[in-house]
This record gives structure tokens, sequence and C-alpha cells, in this order.
């Protein structure tokens, strides 16, 4: 975003709109900490905001601030589609193509006719906003969020509630602070965070010490499916329909499963492939480690995408023939995975 934007954007916001504040589908804890953060920082400059999600979040995000107040556009229908057409503004968070809100909410933006303000760090993103603000190298879209809100020269309106989403969101989506796109930047706007009011131990057990016994059970499936090719350096998990049902599935549960896959010695590739019947797809997450590009990968084979080193994809293919082809397609990386074919 160059001056000139920002400076009309800036003007755009004096004045009270309506606004609707998107995430993408299946909202995770950057998503779900972006929204409401942005939701929080528009309402005290005057505006009428909602976050209206494609479909509900993970129960783990459930304590968020105003998260009992996200409009749920696949339960909530109605109300949903007249807060979208009535809306003067729409943000759009943590994605950057209409297709990332699943068909039914995809067909609906694509005929609203507003301001649509992008803030993103993903790659390649699409046209449709008339705002863009994206920076690929920033840790989560959170970070993007307190950036903007600088931009805006508003640091001031940042309280307890505002730094509690961002803080949230920033930890999940750098894993804990220890992925690579967390900079010195990202630490220094945490520790604004914590004097802010964000209660980082609490907001650390709120997220991840919640578990049920089905949980731990299901992990404890999924790393009995374990798989290790260790000629690619790769290695993968897998979690049928029937796996989930057994253990009482709820969203969520299986987050943070695959990076169990890279964590082992010598593995920089890892992977799950988590069927789902009722969309009829096979939902896959890619992890790496150095210089291999899941986000070229997920491209190029399971239409997806994502970061260089954390991706996501999908097939339309069985559980058995999707890990079958995944299996074939590491013959074509094995330069890139350090293999000699």
């Amino acid at each position: 975003m160059d001056e000139r934007q920002l400076n009309t954007l800036k003007t755009l916001l004096e004045k009270p709109k309506k606004i609707a504040v998107i995430p993408h589908r299946n909202p995770d804890g950057d998503a779900m900490g972006s929204t409401l953060a942005l939701q929080f920082f528009l309402e005290k400059l005057g505006h009428s905001v909602t976050v209206i999600s494609p479909n509900s979040f993970p129960h783990f995000l459930d304590w968020l601030p105003k998260s009992e107040n996200v409009v749920l556009f696949d339960q909530e229908n109605k109300k949903a589609n007249q807060l979208l057409e009535q809306a003067d503004i729409i943000f759009t968070l943590d994605f950057n193509s209409f297709s990332r809100t699943g068909k039914e909410m995809q067909s609906v933006l694509e005929k609203i006719n507003t301001t649509f303000i992008m803030i993103d760090h993903h790659q390649q993103p699409d046209d449709y906003a008339e705002f863009m603000f994206n920076k690929t190298n920033t840790s989560s879209t959170c970070e993007l969020v307190y950036e903007f809100i600088h931009l805006l020269n508003k640091p001031n309106l940042i309280d307890k509630a505002i730094a509690t989403c961002l803080y949230a969101g920033v930890m999940t989506d750098t894993g804990s602070f220890r992925f690579p796109s967390t900079s010195s930047n990202t630490h220094r706007m945490i520790a604004h965070l914590i004097d802010e009011g964000a209660d980082n131990s609490l907001i650390h057990q709120n997220i991840f010490d919640t578990k049920s016994p089905d949980q731990l059970k299901l992990l404890g499936t999924a790393l009995n499916n374990l798989h290790i090719l260790k000629e690619y350096q790769t290695a993968y998990i897998s979690l049928s329909q029937q796996e989930l049902d057994e253990h009482h599935y709820k969203k969520g549960d299986t987050e943070g499963i695959v990076n169990y896959g890279l964590s082992l010695q010598g593995i920089i590739f890892a992977v799950i492939f988590i069927e789902n019947q009722e969309e009829e797809i096979i939902k896959i997450s890619f992890r790496s480690k150095g210089d291999f590009d899941v986000n070229t990968f997920a491209r190029e084979n399971f239409n997806g995408g994502g970061h260089k080193n954390a991706a996501g994809g999908r097939s339309f293919k069985s559980l058995h023939h999707t890990i079958s082809d995944f299996e074939e397609l590491l013959k074509k990386y094995s330069k890139q995975l350090k293999i000699k074919a």
C-alpha cells in the first residue's frame, strides 16, 4: 500500500461506516485473532463492525473476546448475506482469494459492489481488493493488523482486548514464536502487546492446555499412522473419517499434528492427510524446513498454497489414492529434497 492509497484509506475511515470483516473458511488462531482485533479497533474509530466467518472456528478459540458475536455464514445465511450486502467496506483477513471462503460465500462476495480491503501475508494474491496490505515475509496477519493500526497513527487505541487477540494469532501462526517468519519486529510487537494487557501465560493455557481424552487418543492414532520415507527426508500422517469419528472429532482437534512429523531428526518435509467425507475431499497440510517450498508444491499438485514452509491443499480422490499420488510425486521433487534420483 503506497502513501497515496494510505491517505485515501484514512479519509475513507474518517466517517462512520458499516463494515464486515471476514476470515477464511475453517479459521485458525491467526484468522480469528486478526479479525476480532480489527473489529475492536474499527469500533473505536466509530464504525459499526461485524465479523462474518464462513463457518465455525475451533473450540480452543471460543474464549477470545467477542467471539460469541461472530456471525457464521453457513449457519446464519440470511443474516450474513444482509450484512454483506449493506456493508460500505469489507475487510478480508488472512486470505487472498475469495475461493478460500468456500463456494457459496465466494459466489456472494463476487457479486457485491463495495470497497474491499485485503490484509494478508500469503503469496500470489488475487486482485479483488481496492486496498491491499500484503506482506509475505511477515509472521502473521495479526502482525499486519498491528502494523496497519500504526500506519493509521492509532497505536494508542491498542487495549487489552486488541492485544489479547493479536497475541493469540501471532503465537499460533508462529508455532509459539519458533518458525522462521518470527522476526525481531515480531518480538518487539509481542512485548508491546504484553505491556497493553495480553496475559501471555493465560493465552497459552487457553489454546494449548484444553485437550480432552479423545483428542489425546486421536493424536495417538495419528502417530501410529506415521510413515517415514527416509530416501526423501519426508514423513506423513493420515487420518481416515472412521478414525476421526471413533474419537469424536471436533474442529481444531488435528491442529498442529503435522508438526510431529517435522520434529523428527533428518526430516525436512512433513504432511498430514485428513479425510472429510462431508466435503468429499482430503484436506492436506504441508510443513517444511529450509529451502523446500511447500507453497509451490501445494499449488502445483494439490489445489492449494500458503507460505514457503507452511501450506495447505486438498485432493478430490480417495485417501488411499491421494497418498499413492503423493508418494509418486516425491520422485519428481527428489532434487529439492536433497536426495539423488
